[in-house]
């Protein structure tokens, strides 16, 4: 199913004739449905979620029609400016002055940590869509958040597992130091020593980093096949860069880049990304029904989407068909009715999303085109492979959240 304006219409539609045949009466808070939408707006991760997130969470508001049930939906912003203390104030202020009803964004892993305990606090209901710390719907969870888009188990399942099979048994981590970095880097070391190869080194880095070259040499020295970049955004880039400038690919090692966005490559272009294995939970050019909202994306910004903001779409969407469904906006019996109904559309593949508030979907296997094989400057990917929603995923058995079990 793809989220169009016409199918959202008829979702409403029916759900309004559904609470009519019933008698229901919706229960709406402070009539109105309140957004807020947190992230970093000007710094390391504008591009991969920022401003661009923000208009697909407006998009999806838009194609519901601009209200749910008779109130209207409001959205507002704030940039936590990567910074937990910035992020936790932020969405305490939005609970005691703006009645929120939803905190959506969420992207480094340390103000989404931060943020998801004001949440809990509140008794509120926020969707992570950028954050990659896999801590989150682990020994984080909480019963008021889902986490949407990706973490870094499958990163680690993906990529680390596919380069070791190719020969890349010896690493070297370069890792971001916060919770983000470290839980890519445990995910990572784990499948690495599982596949029977080993981490020979690493160093950590400040988040962010403009300087990496001290870095890099330590990676050359270390003698290691791959070095591996536990990092992301604007960090990963000046990683990379740093390693072309010193010669690193040039003799012999490989760089794995464990968490790469499409508006990373593109803005490195492909005579330095060629070839890079990476993993992706949604690729705009993958299929029709990505294609189609992908250019509608497109018209309004001009940029193709990276996965966060298409996931920042869907589950903006599924919360609000939810609502519209459930007759109310509260926050406990909206999590439990959004965990009900699957999530099938333009972004995910056999979605759904688990007791731990993690929602799972197929994740995919990429590589990087090299500059001959890409028709465009955004045909960056070849997707090589489809990792199936359940093998992605940290399974239930291994969980360390409270809510499965207890």
């Amino acid at each position: 199913m793809t989220f169009n304006r016409k199918i959202l219409a008829s979702s409403v539609a029916l759900a309004a004739a559904t609470l009519m045949a019933t008698g229901a009466q919706a229960s709406m808070s402070d009539d109105a449905v309140r957004i807020g939408y947190l992230a970093d707006m000007s710094g390391t991760y504008r591009d991969l979620a920022g401003p661009g997130g923000l208009e697909a969470l407006k998009m999806a508001v838009e194609d519901f029609g601009g209200e749910v049930n008779g109130v209207p939906i409001e959205v507002f912003s704030a940039d936590d400016r990567n910074s937990a203390d910035v992020g936790a104030n932020t969405v305490r202020e939005w609970f005691d002055t703006r009645n929120v009803d939803l905190v959506a964004g969420l992207v480094a892993s340390s103000v989404t940590i931060a943020a998801t305990k004001v949440i809990e606090e509140n008794d509120g209901l926020g969707i992570v869509s950028g954050s990659a710390a896999s801590s989150i719907t682990n020994e984080h969870c909480t019963p008021n958040h889902i986490h949407w888009v990706y973490d870094t188990y499958p990163l680690a399942n993906g990529t680390a597992k596919a380069v070791v099979e190719q020969g890349g048994d010896s690493w070297f981590m370069l890792t971001a130091d916060y919770a983000f970095g470290h839980a890519l880097e445990g995910d990572v070391t784990r499948v690495v020593e599982e596949n029977g190869g080993e981490i020979v080194g690493g160093v950590r880095h400040p988040f962010p980093t403009s300087d990496f070259s001290s870095y890099i040499l330590q990676a050359q020295g270390s003698g290691a096949k791959i070095v591996g970049l536990a990092n992301a955004g604007a960090d990963t880039v000046n990683a990379i860069t740093t390693a072309s400038q010193f010669g690193l690919t040039q003799s012999g090692q490989q760089l794995a880049g464990l968490l790469i966005f499409l508006n990373d490559v593109h803005s490195m272009g492909l005579e330095a990304t060629q070839n890079l294995l990476l993993t992706t939970g949604w690729y705009w050019d993958m299929d029709e029904q990505a294609r189609e909202w992908a250019d509608r994306y497109f018209e309004r910004t001009g940029k193709r989407p990276t996965m966060v903001q298409a996931g920042i779409y869907s589950s903006t969407a599924h919360y609000l068909e939810t609502v519209a469904e459930a007759g109310t906006d509260n926050p406990e019996q909206i999590r439990a009715a959004m965990a009900e109904r699957p999530v099938e559309d333009f972004f995910s593949r056999n979605g759904y999303i688990r007791e731990d508030g993690r929602m799972v979907h197929d994740m995919y296997l990429a590589q990087v085109k090299t500059p001959e094989e890409s028709e465009n400057e955004w045909d960056v990917y070849e997707i090589l492979s489809t990792i199936p929603a359940e093998e992605a995923f940290r399974p239930l058995s291994e969980s360390q959240c409270d809510l499965v079990n207890n």
